[in-house]
């Protein structure tokens, strides 16, 4: 039988790789063929065919058109680094579809900075359905809500078709395309988002305690910590395509100016806050006159792009140079022994290698990976944290320099009142003299302390004794209380006073059974052990344990205690006037659960023979058990 299911394993194996095969031959490249075990295929442009038309003239009737088929080829030597704003790339996507699948599929493009991205999904009825998409048209035009572009994908027949994209933009785009199931986009968009939530909850929450410390103590330097973390938040944000979703989506224009406008905003930020904060106007003169120049210099680029030049609000390789001369001075700055910038060191350290890694992989230097893309977020955040540890480890090292300052103007306070002593030794018998009164009057201090804590000692007695009255003096209220139940006078209020929970209620049977001793009903011998339970009997000789309940009206019973007990009261007292309705609302019990227990209590008192029984007979007496 193995062999058997081995053998038809390679079997299918092989139908499926000669299917895809086939694919790929009839379209001539490769061919998503949709098979339900690959929920995931992600294929950058170097593995899709794809053409690139100088200008744009071309339409999808000519592009569609078998003629055309030929212009369509795979590039392997291409990559983001090549792609020329300047052209129109036309991508080509072949799909094997297959009806029997039981789950949907979309296709999703990763870049979210594409300008225009014109769909062209084939119609069963044949033509083209065009979908427009991309960063410079709103959000709600998209066909999911989603961050990224997501197109649906037919699969009611067989055979191949074939989806056309268009692609424009004005800077270097990464054409890359995941062909997924939904479920899969709905687990990895979950996933993603989750991660999002907790990269910006801790932006958030870091960002509030540095605005509170800002309020506290007014130093500048935690304003500015605070605009550059805002700068990061919006960069990322806009770099993610959150911010498009969330914060602007009805503002597509914004798509080109934010990651100008926040990484101009990190890039001031993070100089006026690393100048403060290491001090560098008097322990470094020369990177802060460098800090300050590029500064200007990285100022006139960003008015020259906000006046119409988009290409100068793009993340530039020169833009790591000021924080490799942040990371410089904070070195030097340590060097020289300020032990402030030790954790700032390590902080720009980190920054530095994930803001170089991030400019490569935007720039196309390096190819694109999942953990590249996301090295400046994780170093961000790992910077984040310990620049606020940073800050929070200057104020302990100025606080132990203070405190060393302190102790010094101590130690030369103690030498000049040395000195003084010395040149005013006169003053030392009337010192003495005062000494003396001062040790008179610490004797009758510690006299009259020693009253104070005999007369303490006398009202902690008084207290004891009063404390025992107050507890004679409940005794006999809630015996006063008891004896009130066999007048058969007590609201439900008062007789909660006497029975306020099931504790009560076990006490008081326990008290009621064995106040004359234990006798087990099993052997009938008096010889008692401790019991695995409060308030239950276990007998030494045959190992029977008993329950306060057993034996009484309330054995078995699925309703509290308590108020068990209420409505045993109320029928041996003949006060039941309520309907069960009303006692339903009073006791917050259902009004079939009061009336069977009601039937209990009637029929055990009919079995009694008695028509008024006492409540203590009525609990415990005997022709109650047979009911059971």
């Amino acid at each position: 039988m193995k062999l058997n299911r081995l053998k038809w394993t390679f079997v299918l194996l092989g139908i499926l790789a000669l299917s895809d095969s086939l694919a790929q031959r009839l379209s001539g490249g490769y061919t998503f063929a949709i098979d339900d075990q690959l929920d995931e295929r992600i294929y950058a442009i170097d593995k899709l065919e794809f053409f690139e038309e100088t200008g744009n003239s071309l339409d999808i009737a000519t592009v569609s058109h078998p003629d055309f088929q030929g212009n369509f080829k795979t590039n392997p030597a291409f990559s983001k680094g090549k792609f020329d704003p300047n052209k129109t790339y036309w991508v080509k996507v072949s799909i094997l579809r297959n009806p029997a699948s039981q789950k949907n599929w979309i296709l999703e493009f990763y870049d979210q900075t594409i300008d225009h991205l014109d769909a062209y999904l084939p119609q069963n009825q044949g033509g083209f359905r065009k979908v427009e998409l991309g960063d410079e048209r709103p959000f709600s035009q998209r066909l999911f809500s989603h961050k990224n572009f997501e197109i649906p994908v037919s699969n009611v027949s067989e055979g191949i078709t074939n989806y056309y994209f268009k692609i424009r933009s004005s800077q270097k785009a990464d054409i890359r395309i995941a062909f997924r199931s939904v479920n899969r986009f709905v687990f990895y968009s979950l996933s993603e988002y989750f991660l999002y939530g907790i990269f910006y909850g801790m932006i958030l929450i870091i960002t509030l305690y540095n605005l509170l410390i800002y309020v506290a103590i007014r130093e500048i330097k935690y304003l500015y910590y605070v605009f550059y973390l805002l700068s990061v938040a919006g960069f990322a944000m806009a770099a993610d395509g959150i911010g498009f979703q969330y914060l602007w989506p009805n503002s597509p224009e914004w798509n080109s100016y934010v990651n100008g406008i926040f990484g101009f905003g990190i890039v001031a930020f993070a100089i006026f806050f690393s100048i403060r904060f290491l001090n560098l106007k008097l322990r470094h003169r020369l990177l802060y006159q460098l800090l300050r120049w590029f500064l200007v210099a990285k100022s006139i680029l960003f008015l020259a792009g906000l006046a119409g030049v988009l290409e100068l609000l793009e993340v530039q390789v020169y833009d790591i140079l000021p924080f490799l001369l942040i990371l410089v001075a904070s070195i030097l700055v340590l060097v020289k022994g300020y032990k402030v910038a030790r954790l700032f060191v390590a902080a720009y350290a980190i920054l530095v290698l994930g803001v170089l890694l991030k400019i490569l992989v935007h720039t196309a230097v390096i190819p694109h990976s999942t953990v590249l893309y996301y090295s400046l977020h994780m170093a961000f955040l790992i910077e984040m944290l310990l620049l606020t540890l940073a800050l929070g480890d200057r104020v302990k090292i100025l606080k132990e320099t203070k405190d060393r300052a302190l102790l010094r103007s101590l130690r030369q306070a103690e030498t000049n009142a040395q000195l003084k002593d010395k040149v005013n030794a006169e003053l030392e018998q009337k010192v003495a003299d005062r000494t003396f009164e001062l040790e008179e009057k610490s004797r009758l201090l510690e006299a009259y302390n020693t009253q104070i804590l005999e007369k303490d000692e006398e009202i902690k007695r008084i207290n004891s004794l009063l404390d025992k009255d107050i507890w004679k003096l409940k005794s006999k209220m809630k015996e006063s209380l008891r004896n009130q139940i066999t007048n058969k006078k007590l609201t439900y209020e008062e007789f909660k006073v006497i029975f306020p929970d099931a504790t009560a209620c076990y006490r008081y049977l326990e008290e009621i059974k064995w106040s004359e001793g234990f006798t087990c009903k099993s052997c009938g011998q008096s010889k008692e052990a401790k019991a695995p339970k409060l308030f239950h009997r276990r007998c030494g000789s045959c190992g029977h344990i008993e329950s306060p309940t057993a034996g009484t009206i309330f054995h078995g019973i699925r309703i509290p205690l308590e108020k068990a007990f209420y409505l045993v009261y109320l029928v041996v007292s003949e006060q039941d006037q309520m309907t069960l309705e009303q006692l339903s609302h009073l006791l917050d019990l259902r009004v079939n659960a009061i009336s069977n227990f009601k039937i209990k209590v009637r029929t055990a008192k009919i079995s009694l023979g008695k028509t008024s029984p006492e409540w203590e007979e009525f609990l415990i007496d005997p022709p109650v058990m047979s009911l059971n």
